[in-house]
């Protein structure tokens, strides 16, 4: 049972507190502000400024294994070192990427790439086993077919890892299932560019899908080349011209994060402009909101030394993002260090990139302002309301985990990201993937021994487990072959009296699922309808059994049974019956079969 207590505040609290404050101008801050090597090398006054580090080229694979099976980490270490003996955070860049990879990757077979990735995730678990922060997948978005932001199609990446096939991104997955089994604490990150201004859309998918895939992925870096109103591109390079307007970038940001559900890195942010205040007018709308922003966890700035940055302004300077200019500080630099010095920003990710803003736990709430009453039925479609944070014994005060996309064709309760489709008795659940799961908060009558009677569809095979307060109380598995004929499906289960949290967490794809009826004992196929109410006259079809039709109305109401040979049959019967008053969607569920067909009917 998820209870709330005043001491929970003081241990939410207490573990958002990370180990050390850090170096640099973001000390004590929300999350951290963090920069690149310079040239190779960690200068001598990064911990003036940052309190974050990415090499910028020397954790490549490219930089560390040119010859295969020959590992140098020395560069890759400097930054790695930096961070471990300045109280710094370090993000390892980049695992897997269609570009700076070694040059005899590409004449390699599917499976000896597969060797090679393999060799290589290794190589990096062996000498840095507890990375803090890692890009797993850089720039994979897919652009059309066999095209994508990097060059995956010049090597057997993809096939090696997989496969995508027609944009499944089953090789990103694949390569996050990986970094989780060298690297359980890590924080595994997608990072790629164009994600604001060109490729918002199909960034968002890309993440949708890798995490309906089961892939363990923590955030979404967003490079944030595409700062400028001539900024992204090709290959992701900083453009130029004026700020992007600060109210289309908010905008943005929100609707990513509406549609993906996932914390944010600002992961290689610049600002490529000769003109000091064009630079300092972007940082100071840019970063500012990006510190207050709740969902972003950091902020990283790609280069900081001018003369020294990837970026050139159209051929008008080299380096000319840096905010640094021969010793001394640009104009956004200057702001930079004001800014900080009273400004610690908003995180509520729950990732240890800096000093958490603490979140007052709430507990979840039934739907419906009151415990669901077993015996009886349970509405999928009535999960409880979320809470936040965490209660006092540990337990998430999370209702349901899904995606924040919703399939479904309902808008009842659209809002949750949650599948609800208008059928069945009224509201299904479907679209149900591996690891999704809704809770309920049930008062169970008395304790004892229970049938749970689910309704569910499908084709093929599906399965389910239910748990009360998470210790499991049955396994179901679902077969059928179609979703449009609901059958039930029973487990004897033990249930303890009071109030308790039920939960379903989906074991495997697809299913829909109408409700779970608990009927104190055993049941027969039909539990509840002991005297239901006959309409209409059997009408003989030699070609179908007789059998009996349970009738629900558009709202889930029993409307009683009727008896036909057959749904078609049934269905006349009930088009003309007088016991219909109103056009709508009727249900009818066989009582011997179980299965449930729909009919319309206009009065």
């Amino acid at each position: 049972m998820k209870t709330l207590s005043l001491s929970a505040l003081a241990v939410a609290f207490a573990c958002a507190v990370p180990a050390f404050a850090g170096p640099g101008l973001a000390d004590g801050a929300a999350k951290f502000v963090g920069n690149i090597t310079t040239n190779g090398q960690v200068r001598s006054d990064f911990g003036q400024y940052w309190n974050q580090i990415t090499a910028e080229n020397e954790c490549k694979w490219a930089s560390i294994e040119g010859t295969r099976g020959n590992y140098n980490f020395a560069g890759c270490k400097r930054a790695y070192d930096w961070a471990k003996q300045n109280g710094g955070h370090f993000k390892f860049h980049a695992l897997v990427w269609g570009s700076q990879y070694p040059s005899w990757l590409g004449s390699l077979s599917v499976d000896e790439t597969k060797k090679a990735i393999t060799a290589w995730f290794d190589a990096v678990a062996k000498q840095f086993p507890d990375l803090e922060m890692i890009d797993v997948v850089n720039e994979a978005i897919r652009t059309g077919n066999n095209q994508y932001h990097s060059g995956y199609p010049n090597t057997k990446i993809i096939q090696a890892l997989g496969g995508d096939n027609n944009g499944d991104y089953a090789f990103v997955t694949t390569a996050f299932k990986m970094a989780r089994e060298r690297w359980p604490k890590a924080i595994l990150i997608y990072n790629d560019y164009n994600t604001v201004q060109w490729n918002k859309d199909q960034g968002i998918t890309l993440i949708q899908t890798i995490k309906k895939n089961g892939a363990p992925v923590d955030g979404y870096g967003l490079q944030a080349h595409d700062m400028m109103s001539q900024g992204g591109g090709a290959g992701g390079t900083g453009g130029g011209g004026s700020c992007l307007n600060i109210n289309t970038l908010k905008s943005t940001i929100s609707d990513i994060w509406s549609k993906t559900q996932i914390p944010l890195f600002i992961s290689e942010y610049d600002i490529a402009s000769t003109d000091d205040n064009v630079q300092k007018q972007c940082y100071s709308e840019q970063i500012s909101y990006f510190m207050e922003n709740e969902h972003v966890a950091g902020i990283t700035i790609w280069g900081y030394i001018y003369g020294s940055t990837w970026l050139n302004c159209n051929g008008q300077a080299n380096g000319c993002s840096g905010i640094i200019k021969n010793g001394q500080d640009r104009a956004a630099m200057t702001w930079l260090k004001q800014y900080l010095k009273s400004n610690k920003g908003v995180n509520t990710t729950g990732l240890a990139t800096g000093v958490l803003t603490p979140v007052d736990p709430v507990p979840q709430e039934p739907f419906k302002g009151s415990a669901i009453a077993i015996p009886g039925k349970v509405e999928i479609e009535d999960f409880d309301k979320p809470g936040q944070g965490k209660s006092e014994d540990g337990t998430d005060n999370a209702s349901y985990s899904d995606d924040s996309e919703n399939h479904g064709d309902s808008d009842y309760r659209k809002d949750t990201g949650v599948d609800l489709y208008k059928k069945a008795t009224g509201i299904a659940a479907g679209y149900n993937n591996t690891g999704d799961w809704l809770e309920w908060t049930v008062n169970i009558a008395e304790a004892g021994d229970y049938t749970a009677v689910a309704s569910v569809a499908t084709e093929g095979t599906g399965s389910f487990t239910l748990s009360i307060d998470g210790k499991s109380i049955g396994e179901f598995t679902v077969t059928g072959s179609s979703y449009d004929d609901f059958s039930d499906v029973k487990k004897k289960v033990t249930l303890p009296a009071g109030k308790h949290v039920l939960r379903m967490d989906v074991t495997q794809e697809y299913f829909d699922i109408d409700y779970i009826n608990f009927v104190k004992g055993d049941v027969a196929d039909d539990p509840g309808d002991d005297d239901p109410m006959v309409i209409g006259n059997n009408i003989q079809m030699e070609q179908n059994a007789r059998q009996d039709y349970h009738v629900f109305d558009q709202n889930g109401v029993h409307m009683g049974v009727l008896t036909a040979y057959g749904f078609d049959a049934a269905k006349e019967i009930l088009k003309t019956s007088n016991e219909v008053k109103s056009s709508g969607v009727y249900y009818l569920r066989s009582r011997t079969t179980g299965q449930m067909q729909s009919v319309k009917i206009a009065k």
